[in-house]
């Protein structure tokens, strides 16, 4: 029988609220983190190597597209550089994003300084069959290269992965959050081997993590999301979605700074919403 978690005055009808707390624990400095990205772009190709940034499809693929079409618009990226964008998923959602943005959709939300040009794929070397895929290896000019999965647990990204990680001029630039146990995490971490593909590959090229680019808020902004949403406080929040250390730090700050009853469930456990 799982153990049941009761909020407290449940019976009144007072709301739950289920939160993530990925960042629960840190702060994102976008500002660094596109300094970062921008820096070892540049270093990377400045040494004839490759960048491989994986990217979910969605959301995080067109953020770092933007980032690079600014780089390139500001000439921080070489002209001869080839950016290649090596996930039909992708593609497909980029598609959407340019509708969107062409057609002034008002449900699409976008910076002061997106324009028609932002998310132009004229500038982008695209593939979606694995034939040609699979030309990018023969590409001689400076590349970057954007394949999915975010957290390379499977997909293109694995074969560009096996090919470009034993280089030390090359580069992996991670852009969203890695959990334990996935590979973008263990180069983080600073793993020298890495099991894929059914061998270990080393792993000599440069990894950088770019954590300011991930879709996740950190726990400054969740804190003032809370805090100024207008409802009344509920009658518990819970938070999932982060590694332990995470959600107790927010938590701790949740019951600190809101005096709200917050909550990290353990797995398995079950709520009692009336």
């Amino acid at each position: 029988m799982h153990p049941l978690l009761r909020p407290p005055d449940a019976s009144t009808g007072a709301d739950v609220l289920l939160m993530e707390s990925t960042y629960g624990n840190r702060r994102h400095d976008r500002t660094a983190s596109r300094e970062r990205f921008a820096a070892a772009v540049a270093r990377t190709l400045s040494r004839s190597g490759t960048v491989v940034v994986p990217s979910f499809a969605v959301d995080r693929t067109e953020v770092v597209l933007c980032e690079l079409a600014e780089l390139r618009r500001s000439g921080r990226l070489p002209a001869g550089a080839r950016i290649w964008v090596d996930s039909p998923t992708a593609l497909a959602a980029l598609w959407v994003y340019q509708s969107a943005l062409a057609e002034h959709s008002p449900e699409f939300r976008t910076g002061p300084e997106a324009d028609g040009t932002t998310l132009d794929a004229s500038g982008f070397s695209t593939t979606r069959t694995l034939e040609e895929s699979a030309l990018i290896e023969r590409s001689a000019a400076p590349s970057v290269i954007v394949p999915a999965s975010g957290m390379a647990t499977g997909g293109r990204v694995l074969h560009h992965l096996r090919r470009l990680l034993p280089d030390p001029r090359n580069a992996v630039a991670v852009v969203g959050f890695a959990p334990q146990g996935t590979r973008a995490r263990d180069l983080i971490d600073g793993a020298r081997t890495v099991k894929m593909l059914g061998e270990y590959v080393p792993a000599r090229a440069e990894v950088v993590n770019v954590p300011g680019f991930s879709a996740h808020a950190d726990a400054a902004d969740i804190i003032a999301w809370l805090r100024d949403g207008g409802a009344p406080a509920p009658s518990a929040a819970y938070l999932v979605h982060a590694e332990p250390d995470a959600a107790q730090t927010l938590r701790d700050r949740i019951d600190e700074e809101l005096g709200w009853n917050a909550v990290v469930p353990r797995s398995g456990e079950r709520v009692l919403v009336r």
